[in-house]
């Protein structure tokens, strides 16, 4: 007896997905509601569970197909997975030959690796050979490379922008001169279309501002080592800059607002959006109602998106609304960039990384911690003056975090 294993809905005005990666070959014993398969929407990556307990049977369509939500992609089989594997189905076999082999059992054991454990090593820059693989086989699995990058913190990332390939790619060319096509995953176009589409309907400009990071970095260090104790979770920057822009929007609320039409609608809430790295690129979660959330909260959401970016667990509904983007190019070493509205927002702001420089304070020449600030943002709803108003707030509040407790 067969069940139909169905793509489930996937959100709303989500009609469509690609098939990103087999979890489960037929053969293998299958429990309920055990993934499957992964699911590449324009968003996010989603998992397919099991319908039943049983064997998996035949892949109706392959790796990179692109089926519409209700489609039939897989059959479950009854028994316990003991039986002798059925035959794939000519959209399987494309699947199983695409990735490219990684030897990782010693010079003679060689698996491929699935599509989204490519991405994930090209994530972190390991070497899969190194790695262990606790699969079927010998085969990595997305917890083996998570697992290697955990215990080799200082391996070299690879840019996030640049997508991992779903399948072989076909190089040409003389020695030394290759060149590789891979296709863009459906998450890639999604994020190039977006962008180029707010680049050719707002009228983007960006103003820049510089902040001393110094009173920052001495409350950070002072209370770090409490604050992890109480709330189980580090003190980073991006909290006091979180909240220094709940403060900012709220003198400001052009800044949170959005165009709808002929009209502006002015958000009474402050849903931020916080641009993380994942697998497949980058990817912009919501941190909802952060104008009433704590510092301990605010660290714990972005704390618990970044992980889950890395899973590739991210859900469409943690990244749907949001009305202001905080993106942080410091942490890859930018030192200053003009960021790209997140439609249908109006701003976002971008940091930078901190380096020691020469300012001068009272006269004097000192060498302080200092950032570079961007805020770009769309001239038909913000003015220049409300940009450079709203971006002084920042710098204020971060040079002088007691403004934020105390609401000024």
């Amino acid at each position: 007896m067969s069940t139909e294993v169905k793509v489930p809905t996937l959100g709303e005005s989500v009609t469509e997905a690609t098939i990103g990666e087999w979890l489960k070959q037929p053969g293998e014993a299958v429990a309920l509601d055990e993934p499957i398969a992964s699911l590449e929407t324009d968003k996010v990556a989603v998992e397919v569970p099991s319908p039943v307990a049983g064997v998996m049977g035949q892949q109706v369509v392959a790796v990179g197909d692109t089926v519409n939500v209700g489609a039939v992609i897989a059959t479950i089989e009854a028994g316990d997975g003991k039986a002798a594997a059925p035959a794939p189905a000519p959209a399987a076999k494309a699947e199983a030959a695409a990735p490219a082999p990684a030897a990782t059992g010693g010079e003679d054991a060689v698996v491929t690796l699935s599509p989204a454990v490519r991405r994930l090593v090209l994530e972190h820059g390991l070497d899969p050979s190194k790695i262990k693989g606790t699969g079927k086989d010998g085969r990595l699995t997305k917890e083996d490379v998570l697992a290697a990058a955990e215990a080799a913190p200082d391996a070299a990332p690879a840019p996030a922008a640049a997508p991992a390939p779903a399948a072989a790619p076909a190089a040409t060319g003389a020695p030394g001169r290759q060149e590789e096509r891979v296709k863009m995953t459906r998450l890639r176009q999604t994020i190039a279309r977006r962008l180029k589409s707010a680049q050719d309907t707002a009228a983007m400009l960006t103003t820049f501002n510089d902040v001393d990071m110094t009173a920052v970095i001495e409350a950070r260090g002072r209370y770090k080592d409490l604050f992890e104790k109480k709330h189980g979770v580090r003190l980073g920057f991006m909290g006091f800059f979180t909240k220094a822009a709940c403060l900012a929007l709220k003198d400001i609320p052009a800044v949170n607002g959005r165009i709808d039409g002929d009209e502006i609608v002015y958000n009474n809430y402050m849903d931020i959006s916080v641009a993380v790295s994942g697998p497949s690129g980058l990817v912009v979660p919501v941190i909802r109602n952060a104008e009433s959330l704590s510092f301990a909260g605010i660290e714990k959401t972005i704390g618990d998106f970044g992980k889950r970016a890395k899973e590739g667990t991210l859900t469409m509904d943690d990244m749907s609304g949001g009305t202001f983007t905080i993106s942080n190019g410091g942490v890859f070493g930018s030192l200053m960039s003009t960021p790209i509205i997140n439609p249908p927002q109006s701003a976002v702001l971008g940091l930078h990384r901190i380096e020691d420089r020469p300012v001068a304070i009272n006269g004097q020449v000192v060498i302080r911690p200092m950032m570079y600030l961007a805020l770009s943002y769309d001239h038909r709803l913000v003015d220049g003056r409300e940009a450079v108003t709203f971006l002084k707030t920042i710098k204020e509040a971060i040079e002088d975090p007691t403004r934020l407790l105390i609401d000024l």
